[in-house]
């Protein structure tokens, strides 16, 4: 037996729990993705991760700007699905969406909740300097990420990941989940397990007023910060230029001890002054450039000692 479903999901942290459950021989009647929006330099459409690996496996694909319509309802409700998977859909789902499915609405949210419900769980954990995240199937309901869990996969946040290395892991140990998830809804034996009541947080979305480097902070909050940014939209500071100051972006860093002013180069090799403490920055982009690690940067940007950085 398989169960009928509809995928609900939009970026690419949400593709390989697609291919997962297509894999494992269930069946997507149709995937519902965020509308194609500007991107890029060309400001043209640019449909979702989760849109064009759903096309290119010959799914159907609906891109509603939200569920207030009757008639968007009515098509979802028209599907017969045994069930919906939810995974970086981007949308909160009215009533109507979560009870049509015969079993539910089923989440696939990137923390440990009540840690970290809301819209930014992989980022904040990161900034926070967690030492442990995870992934978990939860049946949704109408509070913001407050149903009750069926499964769970954990992973540890090193002192040197960022957040693009925990949403890869996240991403990978969500595909299995969902589909041992299915499995046990299929033959009955899921177990819901109600979250608790003390520990909740919000993951936030990130604001751009967020991403500018305060060095004044202790170096392990400024590397936890940095490496919560990273690959976007990127933590910065001002570095000088041919036509002066221009953004640069840490996207890695380690903390070592150092002493100095905050934003003082300690060293010619990118060792920064915090409040307490130092860090030493590891990776960098400029500009309209891509990554690079400290090296590369320094051949074209020489960083002397004493230098403040604001």
């Amino acid at each position: 037996m398989t169960l009928r479903l509809a995928f609900m999901g939009s970026p690419e942290f949400a593709v390989p729990a697609l291919i997962a459950i297509l894999e494992a021989g269930h069946e997507i009647a149709c995937v519902y993705s965020q509308p194609p929006r500007p991107a890029g330099r060309g400001k043209a459409d640019r449909k979702t991760a989760v849109h064009l690996a759903a096309e290119a496996r010959g799914l159907e694909v609906r891109t509603p700007l939200n569920f207030k319509g009757e008639e968007d309802r009515a098509r979802f409700a028209a599907l017969s699905l045994d069930a919906a998977v939810v995974v970086a859909y981007g949308l909160l789902l009215p009533r109507a969406i979560l009870d049509a499915p015969k079993a539910g609405c089923f989440n696939l949210h990137g923390s440990l909740l009540p840690r970290w419900r809301g819209a930014a769980p992989i980022q904040r954990a990161v900034m926070a300097g967690d030492d442990e995240t995870g992934v978990q199937v939860m049946k949704m309901e109408a509070g913001l990420d407050t149903g009750p869990v069926m499964l769970t996969a954990r992973t540890p946040i090193s002192p040197t990941d960022t957040t693009g290395d925990v949403h890869d892991r996240l991403s990978r140990l969500g595909a299995g989940l969902i589909v041992e998830a299915l499995a046990r809804i299929e033959d009955g034996s899921a177990r819901l397990v109600p979250q608790p009541e003390e520990g909740v947080t919000y993951a936030a979305k990130i604001l751009p007023e967020e991403t500018r480097i305060d060095w004044s902070r202790p170096a392990r909050e400024v590397s936890a910060h940095l490496r919560g940014l990273s690959p976007q939209p990127g933590a910065w500071f001002e570095w000088p230029g041919e036509k002066g100051e221009v953004r640069i972006k840490a996207l890695n860093a380690v903390v070592e001890e150092g002493s100095g002013a905050p934003g003082e180069l300690l060293d010619e090799r990118l060792l920064v002054a915090c409040g307490t403490g130092a860090v030493r920055l590891t990776r960098l982009q400029r500009a309209g450039k891509g990554p690079m690690n400290a090296d590369a940067f320094l051949r074209g940007a020489p960083a002397p000692a004493g230098r403040r950085l604001r």
